[in-house]
């Protein structure tokens, strides 16, 4: 358990394993009296570059709740003990201590949310949130489908991530497509704009119309496959984690190129973001048994990411908005038939910026 300590008038944090004298500088930067910090947006009313760097504390007092310190170029501050400790724990505990729930086909009974009315600001969207970190995805029931209402249920969650393809796109069939979404084929499971930078983190697509037996939506979950894929075939997790490929999208008005790994790691070697789309993909000249290797190791994930075993497949209904993790998961749809009728969703991208900051103020609001 991380403790704050004062020993002689410094201040230092001690986890249990470790213990550290905090600079100063460090703790003068967070003076908050009324002259120092404005109360709404929590932004500093002076510089911290323009301040000396000889800062020291003349004097210090400590209880359960706050530390008090006097500086030594007159400034009193009073700091609350649980936000010293927040940031020492280098985490975002708001976001990361909602456990990632791994899982496969086997995934039943999810919960499903149904819109109503103050929706955007209700504990309902609060656990909405906290359900969408869970598992990669959520189903929203009920949604209008007014003209283009997905930008509206975007916009309520933060802000919608404009592209090439606009603000939203129409998916459905049509003449002369830029992407194989606008065609009737089935699609098998890739991450969308791998060749952006940066990928759009979250895709938002709601059913406005479908009168086709096809048509089915796929996810698989990138997650799961790649924790499996490190333990049953290390060598192959490694080289894929490793070697950085190319993604291009071309059409008649722009070239976009990123180039990144088809599974990226945090610094901490944990999970971060999978790419797949071998359609899009160019993977770099390298050594032959290199490149063996990693033909094998992308042949792998490919049979996996296609399996029975971590796919599920649902119809989205109309009415109903999916919002998924672009990062995480692995999205399609089975074919279908024209002729029988229209299958009409409108899409959308939101970035993790607007989830998170979103999550942190109805924790705030209803103290959660």
């Amino acid at each position: 358990m991380m403790k704050i300590e004062l020993i002689q008038n410094k201040v230092y944090f001690n986890n249990g394993s470790e213990k550290k004298e905090i600079h100063p500088f460090w703790l003068r930067e967070r003076a908050n009296g009324e002259e120092f910090l404005d109360r709404g947006t929590q932004q500093r009313l002076f510089d911290p570059t323009f301040l000396s760097n000889d800062i020291s504390i003349n004097k210090a007092n400590i209880n359960e709740k706050y530390l008090e310190v006097n500086f030594n170029d007159g400034v009193n501050s009073k700091i609350e003990i649980d936000k010293i400790t927040l940031e020492f724990s280098k985490e975002d505990i708001v976001i990361r201590s909602i456990e990632k729930t791994k899982w496969d086909s086997s995934l039943k009974h999810i919960k499903n949310f149904e819109y109503q009315e103050n929706f955007y600001e209700s504990k309902e969207m609060h656990d909405l949130l906290t359900s969408f970190y869970k598992y990669g995805f959520v189903i929203v029931k009920n949604i209008p489908t007014t003209k283009n209402y997905i930008v509206e249920f975007a916009n309520s969650i933060g802000s919608v991530r404009r592209t090439n393809f606009g603000e939203y796109f129409d998916v459905r069939s049509k003449p002369d497509p830029n992407d194989l979404a606008y065609t009737s084929l089935a699609l098998s499971p890739h991450t969308d704009n791998p060749y952006r930078n940066p990928v759009p983190c979250i895709q938002l697509l709601h059913c406005i119309e479908s009168k086709v037996s096809g048509g089915l939506s796929t996810l698989v979950d990138g997650y799961t496959v790649t924790e499996d894929l490190k333990i049953k075939y290390p060598e192959f997790y490694k080289i894929l984690t490793e070697v950085k490929v190319r993604f291009r999208f071309i059409d008649k008005e722009v070239i976009l190129e990123n180039i990144s790994p088809l599974i990226e790691l945090n610094d901490d070697k944990s999970f971060k973001q999978v790419r797949f789309s071998p359609r899009l993909d160019y993977v770099p000249i390298l050594d032959k048994d290199k490149l063996d290797l990693y033909y094998q190791a992308r042949k792998k994930i490919s049979e996996m990411y296609n399996s029975d075993k971590y796919r599920i497949e649902f119809k989205l209904e109309p009415k109903d908005l999916m919002m998924m993790d672009n990062h995480r998961l692995l999205h399609g749809r089975t074919a279908y038939e024209t002729k029988e009728g229209n299958r009409f969703l409108q899409g959308c991208y939101i970035d993790y910026d607007s989830t998170e900051g979103k999550l942190r103020h109805l924790k705030r609001k209803f103290n959660l």
